[in-house]
């Protein structure tokens, strides 16, 4: 009698298993590092949720009682009777040196990485290296320090050069004093964040294909040729990235410039007249002064900064993610 032959089952793939034969989706260690990385994650989530909260309670107090409007007005008596209080300058001021910073320091911060990683030997590279390492580390009350004892009396001569060949523009005209102005404000965080973005840029193009690097200086392109076809694309996304880290810096700044800034309620044309201010240095210089209304409306300029700050990191997160090979989006 034939019999048919049977269909034979498929191989099945044993999960894997550790060395000493236990599965190792059921590993102690497994289920704890998962729960805890989880953990991690959701505790996060809350902490970002809770503040949020609270800065939106305490923004909506302060609102309540405004008698201005908060986005518009040019000026902050939140102590007053009534309180009027907006924040169009804190914005202006905060935005305007946070841009003139990235644009100093960016730009010199990837030359500082490229030479650092591509250019400078190694008797040469570690050390300098290691002094920008360090420059990170400087707190901010000590860059203050330094801006307002050093920098500024010594920007004057460059403030006269400007009003003498730019002052036509009316954005870099100097009517004269102290120059501690939104410009001076955006060279000190310029300084600051600095060493950020260099760290960041060095480690990245550190990581750039060697092979690719070798077939290119083989194909007979120069050192420039090969950082311009080979580094730079694919440390981008790590340049942005740096970028944005910098940037989050230079917004929250404080101390630094509440030493050299001279803060007032009014938005002038020029970058290099006194004036202007920031959100976190107007919330160090009035809290302690502060009434009820006072800290709330305080709060309410430190939540629209909270809003600007994660929207910044949230644009450099999608910028990132269109380089999934080096975001790991894919992963």
């Amino acid at each position: 009698m034939d019999i048919a032959p049977t269909a034979s089952a498929a191989p099945q793939n044993p999960p894997p298993k550790d060395p000493s034969g236990k599965d190792s989706a059921t590993r102690p260690g497994d289920r704890i590092f998962l729960g805890l990385s989880r953990g991690s994650g959701i505790a996060l989530l809350v902490i970002m949720a809770a503040i949020a909260v609270f800065l939106t309670w305490r923004t909506l107090v302060a609102l309540a009682e405004n008698e201005g409007n908060f986005l518009t007005t040019f000026e902050w008596s939140a102590n007053a009777d009534p309180p009027v209080f907006g924040i169009a300058v804190l914005a202006y001021g905060t935005i305007v040196s946070s841009i003139i910073a990235m644009l100093l320091a960016v730009p010199v911060a990837v030359g500082i990485a490229l030479f650092i990683s591509h250019y400078a030997p190694r008797r040469i590279a570690t050390p300098l290296a290691y002094v920008v390492d360090l420059l990170a580390a400087v707190p901010s009350i000590i860059y203050g320090l330094w801006g307002a004892l050093f920098l500024v009396p010594h920007l004057t001569g460059l403030y006269e050069w400007f009003d003498q060949f730019l002052g036509w523009t009316g954005i870099l005209s100097y009517d004269g004093g102290a120059p501690r102005s939104l410009f001076t404000v955006g060279i000190l965080l310029a300084i600051m964040i600095l060493p950020i973005v260099t760290n960041v840029s060095r480690e990245v193009f550190k990581q750039s294909p060697k092979m690719q690097e070798e077939a290119a200086l083989a194909l007979g392109a120069t050192r420039w040729e090969v950082v311009r076809m080979a580094v730079l694309p694919f440390g981008r996304s790590g340049v942005i990235s740096a970028s944005m880290l910098g940037l989050g810096r230079a917004l929250g700044e404080t101390m630094a410039v509440a030493t050299v800034l001279s803060p007032n309620f009014l938005i002038n044309v020029s970058l290099l007249n006194p004036g202007g201010g920031t959100f976190a240095q107007n919330i160090a210089a009035g809290f302690k002064e502060a009434g009820d209304i006072g800290r709330d409306a305080l709060i309410a300029s430190g939540l629209v900064l909270f809003v600007i700050t994660l929207l910044v990191n949230g644009a450099a997160r999608l910028i990132i993610a269109r380089r999934k090979e080096y975001s790991g989006a894919n992963a």
